[in-house]
């Protein structure tokens, strides 16, 4: 007989795959419903196609509504929008109401379209924040359309085939991604700097996504192993880019470890503070144009730091590992593993000097993010 828990985990296992089959969806350009008090039928802007703009109209005779984040919403209504705002629904007159105009105004990179009379419109906000949420969560720009459906959802839904996904799971999926976090493989892989090291792979069950453990030595027999929190970055990470100070973090973390005899780089799939790899460069357009790292990816939609470092402490607890020394600069970064169960038996500063290219990018973590680079 399957335990509570089991059941439970089963549980847990089966929303975070319907979540993510839902950002799927969104992704590939259909409709999906989110259910709520009131449900809403939606369809990422920036992957909207004729025939899914349709099959919304073909469902709900209900006005179009373009679903915003604050930011975004600001820049198209040409008025601020209230402070504790999370989404904002905006309507656009008629001769606006097509693919090319939605998804240019969704980017802030792009030749932005001349608009008058667009005006804010009301809708539930726990329905709109989850449609902002689900979009984030497949990487696309945080901006759906949207029609609003009935309660009793309308019997011609069926015969489309549409998932559909509570609002309120969606909301909830930082605390689904760590459900049935879970060790798949482990390998000894040499590395340059620190030849006794192994690559660990962990995969959440009814998830894709794939996080790396970097375990140098045997940290199990220290009382607080070396620990850094490291979120991919390609373009630092692999290619090398002056932009950032990634690639010089995570080369000398590991050597750092090797010094030390032992330690762990968690590598995280969390490219670009969370918000993915293509939206980074998007931000890397709009830092080109005079923003910082911190007002690009708000322009774009997004929060200034959208990881969940939940998924860093679960890996470490999974590993045995309940007290490091952490190695990092960032506050925050501190205060989010403590507070996920991680005893902090002290910090590890993690200093590199400024290339010349990244001077702006660094003082920016310093003053805005509050990073300890002195």
């Amino acid at each position: 007989m399957q335990s509570e828990l089991g059941i439970q985990a089963e549980q847990a296992r089966l929303r975070l795959r319907q979540i993510h089959r839902a950002a799927s969806d969104l992704r590939r350009g259909v409709p999906v419903v989110l259910d709520d008090t009131a449900p809403l039928l939606v369809l990422a802007a920036e992957t909207a196609g004729v025939e899914g703009l349709a099959e919304l109209e073909a469902i709900s005779g209900a006005a179009l509504m373009l679903i915003l984040a604050p930011a975004r919403a600001a820049a198209i209504l040409r008025k601020p929008m209230p402070a504790q705002a999370e989404a904002v629904a905006v309507s656009l007159p008629p001769f606006l109401r097509n693919i090319p105009t939605f998804q240019s105004l969704v980017d802030p990179t792009a030749k932005q379209p001349a608009i008058r009379d667009a005006v804010e419109i009301e809708v539930d906000a726990q329905a709109a924040t989850a449609a902002l949420a689900l979009a984030k969560i497949g990487r696309l720009l945080p901006a759906v359309l949207a029609v609003p459906l009935p309660q009793d959802l309308p019997a011609s839904l069926a015969e489309h085939g549409l998932l559909r996904v509570p609002a309120a799971e969606v909301l909830n999926y930082a605390s689904h991604e760590i459900a049935g976090l879970r060790q798949i493989v482990a390998a000894h892989v040499p590395l340059t700097d620190a030849p006794d090291s192994q690559v660990v792979a962990f995969r959440t069950d009814g998830s894709a996504v794939e996080h790396l453990a970097i375990v140098i030595g045997n940290p199990l027999a220290h009382p607080a192993p070396l620990v850094r929190v490291h979120s991919e970055c390609f373009t630092g990470d692999l290619l090398g880019s002056m932009r950032c100070d990634c690639g010089e973090q995570l080369r000398g973390a590991i050597r750092r470890m090797a010094e030390d005899g032992a330690g762990v780089l968690l590598y995280l799939a969390q490219e670009g503070r969370g918000i993915g790899l293509i939206n980074k460069l998007r931000a890397y357009r709009l830092q080109d144009r005079g923003l910082d790292t911190m007002d690009a990816n708000r322009v774009l939609g997004w929060g200034a730091d959208e990881r969940n470092f939940l998924v860093g402490a679960a890996i470490l607890q999974i590993m045995g590992i309940k007290r490091v020394r952490l190695l990092t600069n960032n506050p925050d970064k501190l205060d989010a593993i403590a507070a996920c169960g991680i005893e902090i038996a002290g910090r590890e500063p993690h200093l590199f000097a400024p290339n010349g290219v990244n001077d702006e990018y660094l003082a920016t973590k310093a003053s805005r993010f509050g990073h300890m680079l002195d």
